[in-house]
Order: C-alpha cells, then sequence, then structure tokens
C-alpha cells in the first residue's frame, strides 16, 4: 500500500493551498479517508475525513468552515482544500486510510487508520 500526498509548500496567511493523496496497492473505495497534521512539539491531530463514498465528512474543530475534503475514487485519490490559511496551519500533513470501514464511518482516532502516507509540509508565513 503506497498513499503520495503532495501539494504542500508555502503561502501567505489568508492564502490557499490544495493537498493531494494518491492512492494504491488497496481497495480504495473501502476505506475512509483522512487528513491529519503535526507541528513541532504538538501531538498529531485529526484536520478532516471522508467516507467510502464521500456522502459523510468530518472536520477538526480548528479547521471547520476553511477546509474542506473530498475524493474521486475512480482516480483513488483524495483532496484537501485549505483556504484562509493562518500560522496555526503550519505542519506536516498526512493522509491515512481507514481500511474496511463501514459505510459512513471516519473515524478521528488516528489509531484506527491503518495505512499513513509520508506527509507534505505546509508552511504559512504571517
Amino acid at each position: 500500500v503506497q498513499l503520495q500526498a503532495s501539494g504542500g509548500g508555502l503561502a501567505q496567511a489568508g492564502g490557499s493551498l490544495r493537498l493531494s493523496c494518491a492512492a494504491s496497492g488497496l481497495t480504495f473505495s473501502r476505506n475512509s479517508m483522512a487528513w491529519f497534521r503535526q507541528a513541532p512539539g504538538l501531538e498529531r491531530e485529526f484536520v478532516a475525513g471522508i467516507s467510502r463514498s464521500g456522502g459523510t465528512t468530518r472536520y477538526g474543530e480548528s479547521v471547520q468552515g476553511r477546509f474542506t475534503i473530498s475524493r474521486d475514487n475512480a482516480k483513488k485519490t483524495i483532496y484537501l482544500q485549505m483556504n484562509s490559511l493562518n500560522s496555526d496551519d503550519t505542519a506536516v500533513y498526512y493522509c491515512a486510510a481507514y481500511p474496511r470501514a463501514i459505510m459512513g464511518v471516519v473515524p478521528p482516532n488516528s489509531a484506527q487508520y491503518h495505512y499513513w502516507g509520508q506527509g507534505t509540509l505546509v508552511t504559512v508565513s504571517s
């Protein structure tokens, strides 16, 4: 299984970035998917998750209303559109897969995700 995250980089405060995560080696449509992030010295944090079909999404409190997660099962890819970025969004962002997920279930607990990407760094300058 491989999860390849991309799209990170440097953004200005108030700006936008779009992350992508391409999956291979798994039955993508059977996996709930999520984005987590980890800033230096802090614990890994749930950012957003999406159910197998894309019909259910879930967001962390700090990004609610600013970030949007989506998926394209035909392309085996998830996306994270990040708007109104601020310095607190600076972190390494990881995509993760929760296999054999029950329809509609999007757990926020990182321990339930079996597969992880390598991470992509997002830096927001103020």
